[in-house]
């Protein structure tokens, strides 16, 4: 049965899609990778034909996903999808809740935990984590932010993903693996790596 890995933010703007896309990218060489589209503008399936290596699906139907016939998916959920992230929570075994590090915008992650938090509540088993993304290369994240984080009650991964161009335009470059950005792919494959330990535990 396959494992799914959901990516979730009720807010905008916080690069679900790349995250999404590129961490599909890291698995494609060991395992049979589908990336579910959940949005309506699908601008991931529209891209389908420059990842042949991966499958780029839309999701039609959410309660199908289970029965796909891949090791791995990955389901990209757009910002207005509130109505339904419980139910791809349940459908999951991993859910990434990927975050900027501005006092604000942790703060508006509370809403996306409080429906994973149910989740979890009939679904124990169910792993989930917050990863910082869009990182300020010199700016880092301050203490006052990480102190909130810590708060949440969701735990917050090691690998943190910075704000480089060349993760910006990853989704028009054929992902970030194929690329030069050695500190990039780093970061992708640390996350990667970091979410299989999750789900393995």
């Amino acid at each position: 049965m396959a494992k799914i890995i959901t990516i979730a933010h009720q807010k905008g703007g916080v690069g679900k899609s790349t995250i999404a896309l590129n961490i599909a990218l890291c698995f494609k060489d060991q395992l049979r990778v589908a990336l579910v589209d959940s949005d309506l503008q699908g601008s991931l399936y529209h891209a389908r034909e420059d990842f042949p290596d991966i499958t780029i699906l839309l999701a039609e139907k959410v309660n199908d996903i289970r029965q796909m016939d891949y090791d791995l998916i990955i389901v990209d959920t757009p910002p207005y999808l509130s109505n339904k992230l419980t139910d791809l929570f349940l459908l999951s075994d991993f859910v990434l809740v990927p975050t900027k590090a501005g006092f604000f915008d942790v703060m508006a992650i509370r809403a996306t935990l409080a429906l994973l938090k149910f989740a979890q509540a009939k679904k124990p088993e169910l792993k989930a984590g917050i990863v910082l993304n869009m990182i300020k290369p010199r700016s880092g994240v301050t203490k006052d932010v990480a102190d909130l984080l810590v708060t949440m009650g969701t735990p917050l991964l090691k690998t943190m993903i910075h704000d480089r161009v060349s993760i910006t335009r990853s989704a028009i470059t054929a992902g970030i693996l194929t690329g030069s950005d050695q500190k990039a792919k780093e970061e992708f494959t640390s996350l990667a790596a970091e979410i299989v330990e999750y789900i393995s535990a």
